[in-house]
């Protein structure tokens, strides 16, 4: 082998082998490329998932949001419900007060003697609808009571609740009509002075003074020893004093 043909085989050595070192070169290229793009695709994939959980987070808050304002407005409904149910109750209760009239009892109920051992039944449930302040339902009780019963011994009774019935009601006409039929039908009966007391009263309320002095002064005279004497003479010192509050 000659020098020149020596000389050519490395030359075709040194082609070859740099031919083999570009193709390498070339292939590690494109494998770097391949993967750097497989990365891009992966950050992409990444970037769309995590741009859905926050979209999904930011839904979760808004709801929960919404959630905690419902949460707090149903709390202060609750609050302003509670509160006005509390100044309901406060009215109603001085409804009460206001539009239920004091009823003055001057004599308690007194024991019937002779042939009667107790009140009837029709009288007791007539006389429980008054103690219920149900007037109008213990005026047709009590009347149907003294229709059925005429000869009761608690006719009287039955006469002179039905005038506190009238009198708790305001209508004061009807309750001087009963009243004064106890005062008439039965003036040694117990609850005579009460009727007139009562009597004395009515015509207060209806500022008729003149009438009302009439009948605290006939109690007086009628009924010295009455329980219902000393709130008549009470009641005509407070019209004599001076400046007296008038009721």
């Amino acid at each position: 082998m000659n020098k020149l043909q020596i000389c050519g085989g490395l030359a075709l050595l040194m082609l070859l082998g740099g031919c083999a070192s570009s193709d390498l070169m070339l292939k590690r290229q494109t494998e770097a490329e391949a993967r750097l793009e497989h990365l891009f695709q992966l950050t992409g994939i990444y970037e769309a998932r995590l741009n859905e959980i926050s979209n999904t987070l930011a839904t979760l808050q808004e709801k929960e949001s919404q959630r905690a304002k419902f949460t707090q407005e149903l709390a202060d409904t609750v609050k302003e419900l509670k509160e006005s149910e509390k100044v309901l109750k406060a009215k109603l209760e001085n409804y009460s007060v206001v539009a239920t009239p004091k009823v003055e009892l001057v004599n308690p109920e007194p024991v019937q003697k002779g042939k009667e051992s107790g009140p009837p039944q029709k009288y007791l449930k007539a006389f429980g609808l008054y103690s219920t302040n149900n007037f109008t339902d213990a005026i047709q009780a009590f009347e149907l009571f003294i229709k059925e019963q005429p000869a009761s011994d608690f006719v009287p009774n039955a006469q002179y609740w039905i005038g506190e019935c009238y009198y708790s009601s305001s209508n004061l006409p009807k309750a001087l009509e009963s009243f004064q039929t106890v005062v008439e039908r039965w003036p040694a009966h117990p609850k005579a002075s009460d009727a007139l007391l009562k009597i004395g009263y009515s015509y207060t309320s209806l500022k008729q003074q003149g009438k009302a002095r009439e009948s605290f002064e006939r109690l007086i005279r009628s009924y010295p020893g009455s329980p219902a004497t000393e709130k008549a003479r009470e009641r005509l010192m407070s019209t004599t004093q001076p400046n007296a509050v008038r009721h």
